[in-house]
């Protein structure tokens, strides 16, 4: 879009206070400042802004052209309405601040709120028109609040301001809708070549689906969280262009060092296996040998128990009766007396006694 330096005309009479606009006039109308603001510096940025109200002790420049919305969000917060507006005294100083512009490269615009009766006729209206005209100024002019009263002098005062369609009346009637909201479809917003269905278009190609006039700070945080994922991913893919050969050379190392592993494996457990059944071969023999020397002590024992009753037996000679001979066995410890061997030894002892006594 062109340059332009643009001065914007605020209404703080007391017809602000009304509440036909949500929550009020002149909050509706901050609105609608800031939204405007935000769409004439984003759409250039060597666009140039200013404020200035029409009631009150009489028009006030409040910042001159700038492209600060800090000072301009400043200055509406301490407006305050009352009094009574003049429409042609602060249409006229409003000329004189974009006189005095230091880009003259830039178009000059007026843009007036106005949502209380003019107080004047249609004759000086016309009047001041063809002056702003010559002066190749631009008006646009959003009339709300008092549309009923207002419009017919409006529409002369703008078909006069008018030069190849670069002036705009905007008339918004009171309801439950927002006048920021609904200035955004208009060509005061929207730009010349917008209008209502260029406005339209354009609001469905809002950049992340927030109108960046509405929200502009979380617009911006949007734009540079975007454009830092981008260097990020763009750093990543170069990252890993170039690190491409050495990682194919790490997977050919390690299908090598894989397969090798492979064929390795099986001597491993071979050897596994043969540890391991030599573990087990050497337990079961510490288990065994204990028992088989237990096993061997105690017949040992059980043989020497024997023969020690089978000598006395022979050296005392007191002991013929068979009976008895059996009792002595029995009470000796670990001594089965119906042991074949004990048998044996008994039937021996008969027979050698029967031999001696022949």
């Amino acid at each position: 879009m062109v340059m332009e330096a643009s001065m914007i005309v605020v209404d703080n009479s007391e017809w602000m206070r009304n509440g036909d606009y949500s929550p009020t006039r002149l909050v509706a109308q901050n609105e609608a400042v800031n939204l405007i603001f935000s769409s004439k510096t984003q759409s250039n940025p060597e666009n140039t802004v200013g404020l200035m109200t029409a009631a009150g002790k009489g028009p006030e420049v409040l910042v001159t052209l700038t492209t600060d919305v800090g000072k301009i969000l400043s200055a509406l917060h301490a407006v305050k309405a009352g009094g009574k507006p003049s429409f042609l005294t602060s249409v006229q100083i409003a000329q004189l601040a974009l006189k005095h512009r230091q880009n003259r490269n830039q178009r000059q615009r007026i843009i007036v709120f106005v949502a209380s009766p003019i107080d004047a006729d249609e004759k000086a209206l016309v009047k001041l028109a063809k002056k702003l005209k010559k002066n190749n100024v631009a008006v646009d002019v959003i009339n709300f609040g008092e549309e009923a009263e207002n419009t017919s002098r409006l529409e002369a005062f703008i078909n006069n301001v008018n030069n190849s369609d670069n002036s705009h009346l905007v008339t918004i009637p009171p309801g439950p809708h927002l006048l920021s909201d609904m200035l955004i479809s208009t060509p005061i917003v929207a730009g010349e070549d917008g209008g209502a269905g260029g406005a339209g278009s354009a609001s469905n190609d809002f950049e992340f689906g927030i109108d960046p006039s509405l929200d502009p700070e979380l617009a911006l945080a949007l734009r540079i969280s975007l454009e830092e994922e981008k260097a990020r991913q763009e750093a990543e893919k170069a990252k890993n262009e170039g690190g491409s050969s050495s990682s194919n050379n790490n997977e050919n190392n390690t299908q090598e060092a894989s397969s090798s592993s492979m064929t390795i494996d099986p001597t491993a457990e071979n050897d596994e296996d043969a540890e391991l059944q030599a573990a087990l071969a050497m337990s079961m023999n510490d288990n065994n040998m204990p028992q088989d020397e237990d096993e061997q002590m105690e017949d040992s024992n059980e043989d020497e128990a024997l023969q020690r009753a089978l000598e006395m037996s022979m050296q005392d000679g007191n002991y013929e009766d068979e009976e008895m001979m059996s009792a002595v066995l029995g009470s000796l410890p670990g001594v089965d007396k119906n042991d074949e061997r004990i048998q044996k030894a008994l039937e021996d002892m008969d027979k050698n006694k029967k031999d001696e006594k022949k």
